[in-house]
Formats: structure tokens, C-alpha cells, sequence
């Protein structure tokens, strides 16, 4: 017999926390939460548009680091340790990924209109969802229940990694020049 797909234990409008103890499920910690996990899905849409199968993998890959966030964000003071798995060394990756992608790629020197092809569009939804992701996650910061400021260092190169990769993807799909936001 397949496992039941719900447990009904969020009916009265909590959810339970990776350790002891349910919250409102309008906590700043699950809202947070679900913002990444609407990133990590507007990432996945971006992954089966893009042309690259190099952008298909650090976008996957991106998507792992997430959840791995989420875990941490989700998960009470005393397991936060358990359950910590993001440091430096992800953000050197994406920084590594911004430069790499950078170097193959011109970018506008001012602010664009998005929508100049379907892999770039579906890239700039992502970006989108990524920055309301990182304001969630200052405000958890700011209120101390988050302390791994790796996580916010982490969430704004990400949103970054997606705007390069964006034009990038533009170029491939055989854009020859952005739309800017500024009429010409």
C-alpha cells in the first residue's frame, strides 16, 4: 500500500520545525522557506528551457543548495548545526560560475527589459524569486533567527549567477541585443 501523501497535521495552520516545536505557518521561518522552495521551482522551469546543458548543471546544482538552505532555516536553534551545510566555499562556487559566465558573455551597461528569449525570461522570473527569497532571509537574520551569513552572501550571488546566465541564454537562443529599459 502506498504512504499517505498527507498527514493533516497542518490543518490548524502550523507546521512543524526540523527539531521540537510547530509555528504559525506565516512564520517568517516557513515563509522563508516557501520563497526558496518558489525559487528553487522557477530555477527548475529555467532548467528545461535553457540551451546549455552547462547551465542545466550549475542550475541543478544551485537547486541542491537550496534545499540544503532550507533545512537549515527550517530547523530549530538547538538541531541548526545538524542540519548546517552552506558555507564559503558555495559562494566561492558561484562566484567561480558568475566570472566564468561573465567572461563569455556582454552585459548591458543598464537596466534591460526581460522576455528577449525564453530560456533568458524564464531565468529572470528565477532572479526575481530568488531576491524576494533573500529579503525573507534578512528578515529571519535580522530578527536572530537565522546566523549563517553565508546564506544571505550565498542568495545575492545566486541572483547574480542568474542574471549573467540569462544573457548568456539570450545569446545562445540568438539574441543579438537586449531589450533595455530605456528607449533608445
Amino acid at each position: 500500500m502506498p504512504a499517505k501523501l498527507y498527514t493533516g497535521r497542518g490543518d490548524d495552520g502550523t507546521t512543524g520545525l526540523l527539531g521540537e516545536g510547530r509555528v504559525p505557518k506565516y512564520d517568517p521561518r516557513p515563509e522563508a522557506c516557501g520563497t526558496l522552495d518558489e525559487a528553487s521551482s522557477a530555477m527548475g522551469l529555467a532548467r528545461v528551457t535553457v540551451n546549455s546543458e552547462r547551465s542545466r548543471s550549475v542550475l541543478l546544482e544551485s537547486q541542491r543548495h537550496l534545499h540544503c538552505i532550507m533545512a537549515e532555516l527550517a530547523s530549530t536553534p538547538e538541531n541548526v548545526e545538524r542540519f548546517r551545510c552552506l558555507g564559503a566555499e558555495h559562494v566561492a562556487w558561484l562566484e567561480a560560475q558568475i566570472d566564468a559566465l561573465g567572461a563569455e558573455t556582454t552585459l548591458p551597461g543598464e537596466f534591460i527589459v526581460p522576455g528577449d528569449s525564453l530560456p533568458g525570461a524564464t531565468l529572470d522570473v528565477a532572479r526575481t524569486v530568488v531576491r524576494r527569497a533573500e529579503r525573507r532571509v534578512v528578515k529571519l537574520m535580522h530578527d536572530g533567527l537565522a546566523t549563517n551569513g553565508q546564506i544571505l552572501r550565498y542568495l545575492n550571488r545566486l541572483s547574480s549567477l542568474l542574471f549573467v546566465m540569462a544573457r548568456y541564454e539570450d545569446v545562445l537562443a540568438g539574441v543579438d541585443k537586449v531589450t533595455l529599459a530605456r528607449q533608445t
